[in-house]
């Protein structure tokens, strides 16, 4: 059985397989407080303050405050400020509500994301190939609804059906969130589905946990690939290379 044929449906991981951050996020976080005419930490202090931040806000609210009926903008606020303040750098509250505005606003555009020039092609080929697409990704609701529109990636032209962790209230790697995706697709068996991502422990795993077909994307020659494949998993460069996969091998993944 040819590939093309073998899967009803395809879901995708966002960041690292559709589009990705243009330059680190602490970046952003200066550039706000600079903007206002306040002092920021070296750009490096601030990324790992905001990663330190976030991993704490990810543990202690999951799905971005999901079960503990957080709102989206108070469960950010909380972690950019947590992230100034490990940089090391605390502002007032009129100063810091200026930084925040610009933050949020700024990760709720296009502004800070690139799209991969083969996302929008693949994601339209499969549709016409009368393939499901869905979107799995740990991501807040601005992804739906603004985000990824905004970036030419739009619900009904380039993908059917998305599943968010802060609309569902779960996230990878716990296998239900894929659980979740068959279901919206309409009941599909996990072995006519093929996810793709770029994470061993948050695609792959989770998703051949439930029986799944799954393949990981190197998009950066990360030195983690070498493992994936001896792993077992199949590990292609980008999704010019999955299509390509599809239209002319048969392959186990």
């Amino acid at each position: 059985m040819r590939l093309l044929s073998k899967f009803r449906c395809i879901t995708l991981d966002v960041t690292g397989t559709l589009i990705a951050y243009k330059g680190e996020l602490g970046d952003y976080y200066c550039m706000a407080a600079k903007a206002v005419g306040l002092p920021c930490p070296d750009y490096k202090r601030m990324h790992e303050g905001f990663k330190y931040a976030y991993t704490d806000m990810a543990k202690n609210y999951p799905c971005f405050g999901h079960a503990a009926k957080m709102s989206n903008i108070v469960w950010w606020k909380t972690c950019v400020r947590d992230s100034f303040v490990r940089a090391g750098y605390e502002y007032d509250e009129e100063n810091f509500e200026k930084i925040f505005r610009r933050i949020y606003s700024t990760f709720g555009s296009s502004a800070p994301y690139t799209v991969f020039a083969d996302s929008q092609p693949f994601l339209r080929w499969a549709r016409e190939q009368g393939i499901i697409v869905g979107i799995v990704s740990n991501a807040e609701y601005r992804y739906k609804d603004v985000i990824l529109p905004a970036l030419g990636l739009n619900q009904g032209s380039e993908w059917d059906f998305g599943v968010f962790s802060g609309l569902e209230g779960v996230e990878k790697p716990n296998p239900k969130i894929y659980q979740i995706a068959l279901e919206r697709a309409g009941n599909i068996a996990p072995e006519e589905t093929l996810h793709i991502g770029d994470s061993m422990r948050k695609d792959y795993i989770p998703a051949k946990s439930i029986g799944m077909n799954a393949l990981l994307l190197d998009r950066f020659k990360t030195p983690d690939a070498k493992n994936w494949r001896e792993s077992g998993a199949l590990v292609l460069p980008d999704l010019v290379a999955v299509q390509n996969l599809l239209i002319a091998e048969q392959l186990n993944c």
